[in-house]
């Protein structure tokens, strides 16, 4: 399109030049002409006084070779005085044009102009006092015709040239500014296709090239509401089915020994594990996330004490006392409610599944100017290998144990630029803490953030500091 529309106004362009310039080029010629011959006519006219006055062959000598000098030309002028009474015609300077011409401006009375070799001849009639008619020859050359003739037509050609360089260079801008647009609609259109859900097109350029973009940007507006539904279907999907799976499993182990039991308790594990397995081919065939945008989120604080409330009933069943902190007030993060609810299941019902009944657990969040930091703990046995446990999150898991709730919870943090530690709480098991970065920074690595580390002798032991000196 861009070279499309150059060529375009170079054949237009090109096209008004010679209109115009080859006009004007005669018009310079033929003024130039012109000048010559108001030259020559003024010239002729100089010597028409003396010759209304005498024909004396040495005074007009005189008068012609005045005329001649002040013209600037070198014998350039002639007279041609007819023969009268008991006198003989008389010719004074360089005759050039013929006889026949002489003798037809002489019989009509009127100026004449004919061609002669090296120029042309201006035959202008002067009438004697005697009543005849004599002829003034001046002699015009072709260089006099021509004179700064070139020189306007170079001006010209310069100045045409000039035109149409200049309207290539603009209309090439022009081009650009019509084709950038259509290269950034191309360019996110393949981002879009791509997987890169946040790709938009600038509002800009022709009209019909912004009302493109519009259309472009709520089309993937739409398809990022769409994948948005999708996620939270999924995540939906798996505190929906993990959550009952969990009550049932702990239901089945309080059935006691026998056959049923151990099918229904076998029934369940493998009912699990499909789950599992199905939520974790939901999650992998999952486009590329989209970043929250201003305004995007939820409360913390709220889905916390909502889920709680749910798990605190089955705690109370088993036993298990329950403590919350840092809810009291909104806490906003730039994370979707389904996903943050699918997170706090996974990690409570890691907590009822791999402790015993009984184990006190707690979940506390506190708040920072960049970070929120979410703590789940308990109060069992502990990981023995904190980094394998991470590891197998980020994977098929062993064991028992298919990683899948660290992986949602690993997700989570990382979709904000946060991170996921795991170490000893306070309540002397397990603590996992989930970095949630507000401004989308990576976090400072650092031990005393949370930092995985081991004693030398002794159990994992977390270093987290900076979580319990927040308000």
């Amino acid at each position: 399109m861009r070279w499309a529309l150059v060529r375009v106004c170079l054949a237009i362009a090109a096209m008004v030049v010679v209109a115009f310039a080859v006009p004007l080029g005669l018009v310079i010629k033929e003024m130039a002409r012109d000048r010559a011959f108001s030259n020559a006519e003024r010239e002729a006219a100089a010597v028409a006084p003396a010759l209304s006055i005498t024909t004396d062959r040495d005074q007009l000598e005189k008068v012609v070779a005045s005329a001649g000098a002040n013209s600037g030309t070198d014998s350039g002028m002639a007279v041609h005085i007819p023969a009268g009474e008991g006198k003989t015609a008389l010719d004074l300077g360089r005759q050039r044009a013929a006889d026949k011409d002489i003798a037809t401006v002489r019989k009509l009375g009127r100026a004449s102009t004919t061609e002669v070799p090296g120029g042309s001849v201006l035959l202008q009639p002067v009438a004697l006092s005697s009543g005849e008619i004599s002829v003034v020859e001046v002699y015009v050359p072709e260089s006099e015709v021509s004179n700064g003739v070139g020189t306007a037509w170079a001006v010209l050609a310069g100045v045409g040239l000039a035109l149409i360089v200049g309207s290539v260079a603009v209309a090439d801008r022009l081009g650009v500014r019509m084709v950038q647009p259509a290269q950034r609609l191309v360019e996110g259109a393949h981002e879009l296709g791509e997987g890169k859900l946040g790709a938009r097109v600038p509002e800009e350029g022709p009209t019909e090239l912004r009302l493109a973009a519009v259309a472009f940007n709520s089309m993937a507006d739409q398809v990022v509401q769409l994948l948005a539904n999708e996620r939270e279907l999924a995540a939906d999907l798996s505190h929906r089915l993990r959550t009952p799976l969990t009550v049932l499993r702990l239901n089945a182990a309080s059935l006691g020994d026998g056959p049923a039991a151990e099918q229904t308790r076998t029934a369940v594990a493998q009912l699990e594990r499909e789950v599992d397995t199905i939520i974790r081919t939901a999650r992998e065939a999952k486009p590329q996330t989209v970043a929250a945008g201003p305004g995007a989120g939820c409360d913390a604080a709220e889905v916390v004490r909502e889920r709680m409330r749910f798990w605190s009933a089955l705690a109370e069943d088993e036993g298990r006392k329950v403590r919350v902190a840092g809810v009291e007030r909104p806490v906003r993060i730039p994370v979707a409610r389904a996903d943050l609810v699918a997170a706090l299941d996974a990690l409570l019902g890691n907590v009822f599944r791999h402790t015993p009944e009984g184990t006190a657990f707690a979940v506390d969040v506190h708040n920072s100017e960049d970070a929120v930091i979410v703590l789940v703990s308990d109060a069992g046995s502990g990981i023995r290998d904190p980094e394998a446990a991470m590891a197998r999150g980020r994977g098929s898991g062993s064991d028992g144990s298919t990683g899948l709730g660290l992986d949602i919870v690993r997700r989570l943090a990382e979709s904000t630029g946060g991170d996921v530690r795991i170490g000893s709480s306070m309540l002397g098991g397990t603590e996992v803490r989930i970095w949630i970065q507000l401004d989308g920074r990576e976090p400072e690595r650092r031990g005393h953030r949370g930092a995985v580390r081991r004693r030398r002798r002794g159990g994992p032991v977390s270093t987290f500091n900076r979580s319990r000196s927040l308000p």
